[in-house]
């Protein structure tokens, strides 16, 4: 995120010539970028300090401030020295002085990348499932949750939406569906599309290549039709 044309181009060849980053959009204001935040695979940032309307710390700040599972790094690439201070202040992965060669760069994307998965890995590694309830990492917490209160789940990048019945809406954890689809028991849960798993005693009613739980429609891929006929078959 810059506003300085040139700076901003030069970034965004740099991401794309790096093989693991992904850029998925990019701003000369920072008013309009606000939205963007709410994007949960956003994972890394690149702000410049001096941008109308807001500046990047405190952009920063409201990235810092988000009730996210996980909000994403942030870079600095400036060209003043003298706000390198404020940028850690703000937990900034690295402060990059403009004009950035791509070196520089790439060890800070390097930074940030050992960074995100370490921090996926620490988490991951604190989820625990027993045979009746299941522990989640949300945020900063463990959060117990029942099995048997389980209505669907749903899964995206590195993350699951868990929604439940002792729940308003849903918990969000970082974990991901195959991580999960492989502890939970296969008597009570069943995968039915590439982003759902659904638990079998919630299903209110079926059709050719849909269920329904509670006013909730969730699609039957090809993929997983066959195994998920064989379960409804043991019904008959």
């Amino acid at each position: 995120m810059d506003d300085d044309e040139t700076a901003m181009s030069l970034t965004r060849d740099f991401i794309n010539k790096t093989p693991f980053l992904n850029l998925l959009s990019f701003y000369n204001n920072p008013l309009n970028a606000l939205s963007a935040l709410g994007n949960d695979d956003l994972q890394l940032v690149f702000l410049d300090v001096n941008m109308p309307g807001l500046n990047g710390i405190e952009l920063a700040q409201i990235i810092n401030g988000q009730k996210k599972t996980h909000r994403p790094h942030i870079i600095f690439i400036s060209g003043y020295e003298r706000y390198a201070i404020d940028g850690y202040k703000v937990n900034a992965i690295d402060y990059l002085l403009k004009p950035v060669d791509y070196e520089d760069f790439a060890r800070a994307a390097f930074k940030a990348k050992v960074i995100i998965e370490d921090a996926s890995k620490r988490v991951k590694d604190t989820n625990y499932i027993a045979d009746d309830f299941l522990f989640l990492r949300v945020e900063y917490e463990l959060i117990k949750v029942y099995l048997k209160n389980i209505l669907y789940i749903e899964g995206f990048k590195d993350y699951v939406k868990i929604y439940s019945t002792n729940v308003n809406g849903y918990i969000k954890s970082l974990i991901t569906m195959k991580n999960l689809e492989e502890k939970l028991p296969l008597h009570s849960f069943i995968r039915i599309h590439r982003s759902f798993i659904v638990s079998l005693d919630k299903i209110d009613s079926i059709t050719t290549n849909m269920i329904r739980i509670g006013k909730t429609t969730i699609p039957i891929s090809p993929q997983y039709k066959e195994n998920f006929k064989k379960h409804v078959d043991q019904w008959f």
